[in-house]
């Protein structure tokens, strides 16, 4: 098991940046895919964007690509969320989670550790 521990949501104005942390703990991190998601109110989780355990593939849902770049510091034992030209429907709690296999692609099940989330705002 790995734990992890999510930071740098806040809140935004719309056409801001904001950079998410995730920093894992408790086993071998750079095994592992590692991937963030997202949970609207009323609306279910989502991912948004993943990468391999060697960081040489990343994976983005559609409504992202171009603006937001996930990255990872094995050395730190952390993932990044870099998001860019953020929108009021960015608006959400962010989770961080790690992917035993490896992939990190978008397979919700396979991603069996989870952070707590951290809650981002976009304003208009």
């Amino acid at each position: 098991q790995v734990q992890l521990v999510e930071s740098g949501g806040g809140l935004v104005q719309a056409g801001g940046s904001l950079r998410l942390s995730c920093a894992a703990s408790g086993t071998t991190f750079s095994r592992y895919g590692m991937g963030w998601f997202r949970q609207a109110p009323g609306k279910e989780r989502e991912f948004v964007a993943g990468i391999t355990w060697t960081g040489g593939t990343t994976y983005y849902t559609d409504s992202v690509k171009g603006r937001f770049t996930i990255s990872r510091d094995n050395a730190k034992h952390t993932v990044y969320l870099e998001m860019n030209s953020l929108k009021p429907e960015d608006t959400a709690v962010y989770y961080c989670a790690a992917d035993a296999t490896g992939r990190g692609h978008p397979v919700v099940a396979d991603f069996g550790s989870w952070g707590q989330g951290t809650q981002v705002t976009v304003s208009s």
